[in-house]
């Protein structure tokens, strides 16, 4: 297990707005910032929907692991760009229904990192483990979590508002391909993506001011470009939609600007 000492503080830069502390803000989490509440509150003053978003996000995430673990027997969950712990992480939600599943969170926030204890409370059955690793060390990725995780049965991969992080649609294709080269048939991918769908002109303006003084650069890719994402692979009905409308088992399913969508490696 990755050391969570105070040392991982040492690290924080507490003037720059960080995605992983914006989203626990916008989720109603205590774990952010000055810069990271100024940040979500200057986009919610033209995009108010963005707490809906993210609120719409989470949910997708429990209904896509509670599918993955009920109706597809899933016991393996690769969850890459974690985030801070909230509520119904990916572990409490598969742990829930089948206490045997073993998880292993990556992310590359010192914040995150030093939080990780809470993303590390397994059940006695399963197992849990946190890597501190960027999504584009891929190989340390594979090569740290086959510590926990057994790469000859089927994984999920998740990555849920990450891959925005990586601007290039090459890389991010490279890095999707080179995490579903590394698992078996039967795995399946869970991805979810912001878009300017619903509300272009404010996603636009809420990009440009997280790449004028947010941590890290991000962008908007359309359906069409999170589906190439998906290929080769064998998309889960209802396939690519907003984030409120997988699966929704009557919750709210007013559009999102994030989309998503689950689907399985068949070969």
């Amino acid at each position: 297990m990755t050391n969570t000492s105070s040392s991982a503080y040492d690290k924080l830069d507490t003037s720059v707005a960080h995605s992983a502390r914006l989203w626990n803000y916008l989720l109603g989490g205590k774990d952010n910032f000055a810069a990271d509440r100024e940040a979500a509150e200057q986009v919610l003053a033209f995009m108010p929907e963005l707490v809906q978003s993210a609120r719409f996000n989470r949910q997708f995430l429990g209904r896509a692991v509670r599918y993955l673990t009920d109706e597809v027997g899933i016991r393996q969950f690769l969850d890459i760009g974690t985030g801070l712990p909230t509520a119904d992480n990916t572990h409490e939600v598969a742990q829930s229904a089948a206490p045997d599943s073993r998880i292993v969170y990556v992310d590359h926030d010192p914040m995150v990192l030093a939080h990780a204890r809470a993303l590390l409370t397994s059940s006695p059955q399963g197992a849990t483990d946190y890597i501190d690793a960027d999504i584009r060390d891929i190989e340390r990725i594979i090569t740290e979590a086959r510590r926990t995780l057994n790469f000859d049965q089927p994984i999920a991969i998740m990555l849920l508002g990450i891959l925005n992080f990586v601007v290039d649609d090459a890389e991010a294709v490279r890095i999707v391909h080179q995490l579903l080269d590394a698992v078996p048939a039967g795995s399946h991918l869970v991805i979810s993506h912001p878009t300017r769908e619903v509300n272009p002109e404010a996603v636009d303006r809420a990009v440009r001011m997280w790449n004028a003084a947010g941590s890290a650069p991000m962008t908007i890719r359309s359906p069409a470009q999170i589906a190439d994402l998906f290929a080769g692979l064998q998309l889960i009905d209802p396939g690519l939609v907003t984030c409120s409308r997988w699966r929704p088992n009557g919750n709210d399913t007013t559009p999102a600007s994030e989309y998503c969508a689950v689907a399985r490696k068949n070969t």
